[in-house]
């Protein structure tokens, strides 16, 4: 028995940058070798021929194939699997993701989709695990609760399956690091002119207010046992 036949094989690893796994050596897995964090270019082509895509990369290369699935309206046809090229994946942490590679193909290409909550920005952007603001301060709520007003070393947003979508964490303190959180469909902040971090990606200029909510599709990511 091969080890594609163990794993029962379906759909295309879409392996991103050269650090990603390809598994070339695995036989009958095919994949496809994309630049980290890949576009329209070349993700879009794949939509039309595949149900279910293997991310192999990091968070935000699993977050740049979600944004396409997204704009081509393929989240409700298009399930997806994700191995972490990192072992500081937060995806992984989040939803108990295999960190080994053949691990994590294995539970890709054969465990069952869980669909888990979807984050979106009001800049066209995803979240698929944290994002950050760091030595902040401004006024922020977490849909009618006030999450913060004054200073904060630093606000993280995560998804979450078991409450309204969103997980936020605000830490005031730099040396009592205690977090407040709260948990929310939205979080929105105005303040002082900051650089928001979604998915390991440093925003590229300073803003004065930032939103994540959850989308009103879920993204159908494969989580479930094998």
């Amino acid at each position: 028995m091969t080890v594609t036949e163990v794993l029962r094989v379906r759909g295309l690893v879409v392996a991103c940058g050269d650090g990603a796994a390809g598994f070339e050596e695995v036989d009958d897995v095919e994949s496809i070798r994309v630049p980290s964090r890949p576009g329209k270019a070349e993700i879009d082509p794949l939509l039309g021929e595949h149900d279910h895509l293997v991310v192999s990369g990091t968070d935000a290369d699993l977050a740049a194939v979600v944004v396409r699935l997204l704009r081509k309206d393929a989240l409700t046809g298009v399930s997806v699997g994700f191995v972490p090229s990192s072992p500081d994946s937060a995806v992984a942490a989040l939803w108990d993701l295999p960190k080994t590679p053949l691990q994590a193909l294995a539970l890709a290409l054969r465990g069952e989709v869980d669909p888990v909550p979807l984050i979106r920005d009001d800049v066209g952007g995803v979240l698929v695990g944290r994002g950050v603001l760091r030595l902040v301060r401004g006024v922020a709520y977490a849909d009618e609760q006030v999450a913060l007003r004054g200073p904060a070393s630093s606000v993280e947003v995560t998804p979450d399956s078991g409450g309204p979508g969103l997980a936020v964490r605000v830490v005031k303190g730099t040396i009592f690091k205690r977090p407040t959180t709260f948990y929310s469909r939205a979080f929105q902040i105005g303040c002082i002119p900051t650089r928001p971090v979604s998915d390991d990606v440093v925003h590229d200029r300073a803003l004065n207010k930032w939103t994540w909510y959850r989308h009103t599709e879920d993204l159908r990511l494969v989580r479930g046992t094998l």
